[in-house]
């Protein structure tokens, strides 16, 4: 077993809801199958929070058959091994042992969380939710039917209709561009044999990643590990998706919908989780539109008009692509005084950069509440599996603070040149905007 520490501080809150910091430790622990895991250990309370990520997801699902992945995210706590579906759910709630799955662009996720005490049972239920689902025909027929229902509303949100009109001319011809919940078609096409594929193909060893926190040493994780995930075949059998480059050529697509209030979603190309200006991306983003209450776009939208309750911008890293993403809700007679101001503030970005008190502000705030995401084993054990993910190294929880003091005001300056365009700006409009067409 090997195992490397670092040290560093979590902020957690206590009763009273003061910060209380601590010293804590990252551990990598190898079981003796060969399986790793990052731990944090803390024993203050019999909790333990497992979460994991199979490398691959949506964007894997097969063309006619999208939204594969979320419809094995649903099931594959529906009955396993000699566990029906209703044996299974019983045994879950009377050893208090939470289990979930979920699907997403790039990987296909889980998370696990128990008392100690029953660690033995949640490990049996794990391992055989992974390797021996049962796909029985009624709780197959029962999920189908929710991801059914919930697709007919999606029809009817004008968030979820601008949203899957963003991905889908974006990056029309690739996963990305799919659907995470599919459409009712393809959901009503997907037969057993597309789950048990699923199963056998995704499920590896060598694309998992594991973060675990709470109560258990690096002994009892390294048992937990074989236990869990041994049984699973070595390698995955599926292709890795494409690098994409979304399609943009700075067009405006409204979608006419009887509403007071339209949805604005604008997009550019972004950056990925790899790139060396990805933390002068995320000042960036923070001063332009990322700030919630302190940003650009929030003060001259909200504040100074009173156009929207809220308006924010996200760096949108995905494993072969990157986005910058934002989102705004306004009144149809104002839609257009809306994105003129958005683009206002993209070009002055790019022209200006940033004010050296923004700058200040900017770093001061992505450092200090960061730490603030350890709120739970469960959030702790997420970012773990991320860190692992984006290859961000062992010590990364060392060295974040550090990326983000050495952004200076030329670093943001060179990125907003080289990310926003106004011009380029993607804008997807769901509502009915007063004067404002789709452009070709």
């Amino acid at each position: 077993m090997t195992k490397r520490i670092i040290s560093f501080f979590l902020f957690m809150f206590v009763v009273a809801g003061s910060a209380n910091a601590f010293a804590a430790t990252v551990q990598e622990v190898k079981s003796k199958g060969g399986i790793t895991a990052w731990l944090i250990e803390d024993h203050a309370n019999p909790v333990i929070s497992v979460r994991f990520l199979f490398k691959g997801g949506v964007a894997l699902d097969p063309v006619g058959k999208e939204g594969l992945a979320n419809l094995i995210s649903g099931l594959l706590d529906e009955g396993a091994g000699h566990l029906d579906s209703q044996s299974f759910q019983a045994r879950l709630e009377d050893e208090a042992i939470s289990l979930r799955f979920s699907a997403s662009k790039d990987s296909f996720s889980g998370t696990l969380k128990t008392l100690s005490q029953n660690l033995g049972s949640a490990t049996e239920l794990l391992n055989l939710a992974l390797t021996q689902p049962r796909f029985d025909t009624e709780p197959v027929e029962r999920i189908r039917a929710q991801i059914l229902a919930s697709i007919r509303r999606d029809m009817e949100r004008p968030q979820s209709i601008a949203m899957n009109e963003v991905f889908e001319s974006l990056f029309a011809g690739h996963g990305y561009g799919r659907r995470t919940n599919g459409t009712a078609e393809s959901i009503s096409a997907i037969m057993q044999g597309d789950l048990r594929n699923f199963v056998k193909t995704m499920l590896a060893k060598e694309n998992l990643v594991i973060g675990v926190a709470g109560d258990i040493g690096p002994g009892a994780l390294s048992k937990f590990l074989d236990d869990a995930f041994g049984a699973l075949p070595d390698m995955p059998n599926v292709k890795t998706a494409a690098e994409v480059k979304p399609k943009l050529n700075g067009r405006i697509k409204v979608i006419e919908t009887d509403i007071p209030q339209s949805v604005i979603i604008f997009t550019e190309s972004g950056i990925k989780r790899d790139d060396p200006d990805f933390y002068a991306a995320l000042v960036m983003n923070h001063i332009l539109g990322g700030g919630s209450f302190t940003s650009r776009l929030y003060n001259e939208v909200r504040e100074k008009r009173g156009l929207a309750y809220s308006i924010s911008t996200s760096v949108y890293p995905f494993d072969h692509a990157g986005l910058i993403f934002g989102h705004v809700g306004t009144e149809n007679s104002r839609v257009k005084e809306t994105i003129k101001i958005i683009k206002d503030e993209w070009a002055h970005m790019a022209k200006d950069g940033a004010t050296a008190t923004e700058l200040a502000d900017a770093k001061t705030y992505l450092s200090g509440a960061f730490p603030l995401r350890f709120t739970s084993s469960g959030a702790i054990a997420g970012i773990l599996v991320g860190m692992q993910a984006s290859d961000l190294g062992i010590d990364y929880l060392d060295r974040r603070k550090s990326y983000i003091d050495a952004v200076g005001k030329k670093d943001v300056l060179n990125v907003a040149r080289r990310l926003l365009n106004p011009d380029q700006l993607d804008i997807v409009v769901v509502g009915k905007p007063e004067g404002l067409l789709s452009t070709p």
